[in-house]
């Protein structure tokens, strides 16, 4: 038997080689998802510079929202200017978040934009010319030694057919050699076939080891095509790499505000506004402009005069109660807001004063009745619980109802920064953006959700709504869009 065979050798072995006919395509696909990733940094990168815009909207509202609820709040002086700084913090921030939304756009999206737009020139007829030089390029390369493999598979098919063959006929001759019914005749047309084959075995082995034998011969040229195709691909996504690093490096720079030092001035200045908060400041303040410290018109000796002081009879007064403004009561509202600015704390003598004998709490019963009148309706409709403002009635009492200190507000029963809202018809509405409620009276949803309506949008942005589980509460009226 001139030539051995194995079944075992027939079965080819998958190989994931670069070298191997069409694999080079992987490296083709690649200038492909170099477009594709462009596109995704693109993508990435608007994203965060919506989170910005969308959080520097936030800090915008909550600043606002805060700094009313706070100067309207009874906290005053120093430590209302320490708390205040923080909404101005939240200000100067949110400017900065919104700095980088702006180069994140402006800057790093549009550079990712045009070098993608110079890398990868597009077809009339679909694809990249990058891609298509590399595919023919490649092609080229791979056809010579691709026709060669060919030619080598089939010596090798043809090959291993003979020695089947042979292997097959030696067998049959094996086995008639011990069947005594077998004639001379048949048994040479045996031998003979087994002759037969062991000269196909040699012709095709012949032809098999030439064909691989010239497919050697050309593999260093194959190589060598196939190397000088790959580094231009290889330089091709050297310059998208570096170029992306680049880019990262920029968004990196945009994104640390760590190094910015406008906002290290502003945790510098709020961390000195903190500091000057004095309690004891404070203190004197209030004692001097609200307490023991305030002057006072005390009661003295007046002259009887007939035109200053002709006394009304309670028919007279009630009339006149029903449609006359008390002068007294409006300056005292105004003076009293003039003892709350933040930009100083003195306090005239003469508007002190004028607080002061605007209304005595020792006179008859009879001759307050209109002004105490007057005072209740006067904080009903204009003052808040929790408003500077506030004028508390001065006739004293023994009866609770008439202490401001044992008023459900000073419990906690009410919320001192409800407002009220004009009733709106209600309205369906979809959310555009994801919400997440920063307080227990706020709403939480995602993007797309639809709900309710309730109230129009308030002086600070926001608007009272019902989710479609019945859950009420609050939420930013620049979330949603009314549904067509």
């Amino acid at each position: 038997m001139s030539g051995s065979y194995d079944d075992s050798v027939g079965v080819e072995v998958s190989s994931d080689s670069f070298w191997e006919v069409g694999n080079y395509k992987r490296t083709v696909k690649r200038i492909d998802d170099g477009h594709r990733l462009c596109n995704d940094l693109m993508n990435c990168i608007h994203e965060r510079a919506r989170i910005e815009k969308v959080y520097a909207q936030q800090l915008t509202e909550w600043a606002k929202r805060w700094k009313q609820l706070v100067e309207k709040g009874p906290q005053y002086g120093t430590v209302e200017r320490a708390w205040c700084a923080f909404m101005s913090e939240a200000e100067k921030v949110s400017e900065l978040h919104l700095e980088v939304k702006g180069s994140l756009m402006n800057e790093d999206f549009e550079k990712i934009k045009n070098w993608q737009k110079e890398a990868f020139h597009k077809q009339m007829m679909g694809g990249f010319k990058e891609t298509k030089e590399a595919e023919d390029g490649f092609r080229k390369a791979q056809k010579p030694w691709a026709k060669k493999l060919k030619e080598v598979e089939a010596a090798k098919k043809a090959y291993h057919a003979a020695c089947k063959e042979e292997k097959l006929a030696i067998s049959r001759e094996t086995n008639s050699k011990a069947d005594p019914a077998l004639n001379p005749e048949q048994l040479k047309k045996l031998q003979d076939k087994v002759e037969r084959s062991k000269q196909d075995v040699l012709k095709t082995k012949e032809k098999y080891e030439k064909s691989l034998k010239e497919l050697d011969n050309a593999t260093p040229q194959y190589m060598e095509n196939m190397e000088q195709v790959f580094e231009q691909c290889q330089q091709f996504e050297e310059k998208r790499l570096r170029f992306f690093r680049e880019v990262l490096l920029e968004v990196q720079k945009h994104l640390d505000l760590s190094n910015v030092a406008s906002y290290k001035n502003i945790y510098r200045e709020l961390e000195q506004n903190i500091k000057t908060a004095d309690a004891v400041e404070d203190l004197r303040w209030f004692r001097a402009n609200q307490g023991p410290g305030m002057s006072m018109n005390w009661p003295q000796f007046e002259e009887w005069s007939a035109d200053l002081n002709r006394t009304l009879s309670r028919r007279e007064k009630k009339k006149a109660s029903d449609g006359v403004t008390l002068t007294g009561i409006n300056q005292t509202g105004d003076q009293v807001s003039q003892l709350n600015k933040h930009s100083s704390f003195s306090v005239q003598s003469n508007t002190v004063q004028s607080v002061q004998s605007s209304y005595n709490p020792f006179e008859d019963e009879e001759d307050t009745g209109s002004t105490v009148s007057e005072k209740e309706d006067n904080k009903i409709k204009n003052v808040s619980s929790y408003e500077k403002n506030q004028s508390y009635p001065t006739d004293w009492s023994d009866e609770e109802s008439n202490n401001p200190f044992s008023s459900t507000d000073a419990n906690g029963d009410t919320n001192p920064f409800d407002e009220d809202t004009p009733p709106a018809m209600e309205v369906r509405v979809r959310a555009l953006y994801d919400y997440e409620g920063q307080e227990q009276d706020e709403l939480s949803f995602k993007a797309g959700d639809e709900l309710t309506k309730m109230e129009n949008e308030d002086e600070q942005g926001w608007c009272k709504g019902r989710l479609d589980n019945g859950q009420v509460g609050l939420y930013p009226a620049n979330y949603v869009e009314p549904i067509q």
